[in-house]
């Protein structure tokens, strides 16, 4: 199979640069439904933008490009560890040019490895099957969505919903909750692929598994038919929202898989993924390692998801735009209201887990008074003379940060941070006490926001490894979203208060 490295290394470019068309569909559908105007609707023009601009670029939807996950199916007789070495080989050529981020840390040490190579790391599944090809499926899910997956052991009491048993409107309360729980923070609007029953390994096995359907099929089990559309039509009407800023869509997808269990245990495991839903599929010549076909490039017979919620014309926009250079003063901050659009002129830091991790007892490398920290993780690049060249630079998932937020802010002067999904209350305690802002920007836009850098001007702390190194970048016109000000409101704790009142809706039995 001499081209097997080739046609991995193709189907890696591909699933990283350029969603499938049942994806492209289901985001186009949410935009129609979305009111023009709007926090979601703005968003959603911006994650479209992103998409088109990654094919255009063939360069990552997003910056965080996740944890290579495949799943193969191969003839008996095909020689598995060479096909392994193949993929290892792939994987490291795909991170060299960028197209994967490095995204391998040892646990123990927290060093990177650099090309996405490690114990465990990439993750690639193997079943024998009857039929004379390699089908090879690949999904990269990134860690802000990762860490919205969820478990429960039924019977159980959820929040809002009250006892769910160890029957199909329990499940039902189950994958409610879930979508409940995710808020924002997983880059809503999202997909869910769900699986009853087996252990806790195989349950979220087997939910995982189920993010390789297409987005337009339908479960050949009726019950299980039947709970994936009353999902999709009730889980919007949380109004949780794109990035969590209320709206019409909240969910793309649901696709819910079965299997037996031992009866003293009953899971329902939920595998969440963000609107940049990278999965690809080929089937390759077991001979030759070429590429026979792609599986989900065809184009999907999708029609749109009624919501029940009537729509309702948008009211005339009061949305007040910002322009903000650094350093910022306290003045200009506090003049910040929830729903503001700032624009950022000027020079930003990035800075993620291990930035904040040291800069709680170490002082920071460069001036930081009046400054802006980015909760992003990006793709590095250096050009043919050496100079650094951004990638791909969306936000990640701020709630990671709690627990060093506020204390930071206080230490350095810091007077605005952007990220995405929010944070909580102690950081928007420190934002009110000391004068900052935190601000959204769209999860996934890595394209886009990569394009409003203009240069890089240095970086430390390099021993990290390139997405928690601390970036200095030049920008312009970067838009984002105050959904935190300095006077203790916040967007992110309004939803999530407004979408657990609408959770009660669902507490009465609905499956018999």
């Amino acid at each position: 199979m001499e081209s097997l490295k080739e046609s991995i290394l193709e189907l890696i470019t591909e699933t990283s640069t350029n969603l499938p068309p049942d994806v492209r569909a289901a985001i186009r559908n949410a935009k129609e439904r979305e009111n023009a105007g709007t926090r979601a609707a703005l968003a959603l023009s911006t994650i479209s933008d992103n998409i088109q601009m990654a094919e255009e670029n063939v360069s990552p939807i997003c910056q965080d490009t996740g944890m290579p996950t495949f799943y193969i199916h191969v003839p008996v007789g095909v020689n598995q560890l060479k096909m392994t070495q193949a993929i290892r080989e792939a994987v490291v050529e795909a991170t060299r040019t960028g197209k994967l981020r490095p995204n391998s840390v040892d646990s123990l040490t927290g060093e990177n490895s650099g090309d996405n190579l490690g114990e465990g790391v990439p993750v690639i599944h193997y079943e024998q099957w009857d039929k004379d090809e390699i089908d090879v499926r690949l999904i990269l899910k990134g860690g802000g969505c990762e860490n919205k997956n969820i478990q429960y052991s039924l019977p159980c009491e959820l929040e809002g919903l009250g006892r769910a048993g160890r029957d199909l409107d329990g499940i039902r309360k189950c994958i409610i909750h879930s979508v409940y729980q995710a808020q924002g923070q997983g880059c809503s609007a999202g997909f869910i692929g769900v699986g009853i029953g087996g252990d806790r390994t195989t349950g979220y096995e087997l939910a995982k598994k189920q993010l390789f359907r297409k987005a337009d099929d339908t479960n050949p089990h009726p019950d299980l038919a039947r709970l994936e559309d009353y999902i999709m039509e009730n889980a919007n009407k949380l109004s949780i929202g794109t990035m969590g800023f209320g709206g019409n869509t909240t969910l793309l997808g649901c696709k819910i898989g079965s299997m037996h269990r031992i009866p003293a245990s009953f899971y329902v495991s939920v595998a969440y993924n963000c609107w940049a839903f990278r999965r690809q599929g080929v089937s390759i010549d077991p001979k030759t390692g070429n590429i026979n076909r792609w599986l989900y490039k065809d184009e999907p017979k999708f029609e749109s998801v009624t919501v029940s919620e009537p729509k309702q014309e948008a009211p005339a926009s009061s949305t007040r735009e910002v322009r903000l250079t650094p350093p910022i003063s306290e003045e200009d901050i506090r003049n910040l209201s929830v729903g503001d659009v700032v624009i950022l002129d000027g020079l930003i830091h990035t800075g993620r887990d291990a930035l904040h991790k040291y800069l709680i007892d170490h002082d920071a490398p460069v001036d930081l008074e009046g400054g802006v920290i980015y909760h992003c993780g990006p793709v590095m690049l250096k050009d043919k003379d050496g100079n650094w060249e951004v990638k791909a630079a969306g936000p990640t998932t701020s709630i990671r940060e709690e627990p060093y937020q506020a204390d930071i802010i206080k230490k350095f002067g810091i007077r605005a941070v952007i990220g995405k999904g929010g944070m909580g209350a102690r950081t928007l305690e420190g934002l009110k006490e000391h004068g900052a802002v935190y601000l959204n920007a769209i999860g996934g836009a890595a394209q886009y926001y990569a394009d409003c850098i203009t240069g890089v001007e240095g970086v430390h702390f390099m021993e990290f490894g390139v997405p928690e190194a601390m970036w200095h970048l030049r920008v312009k016109n970067f838009a984002a979203i105050v959904t935190m000000d300095a006077h203790g409101n916040s967007l992110h704790k309004d939803v999530e208060l407004d979408s657990l009142e609408r959770l009660a809706q669902f507490r009465e039995k609905v499956f018999a």
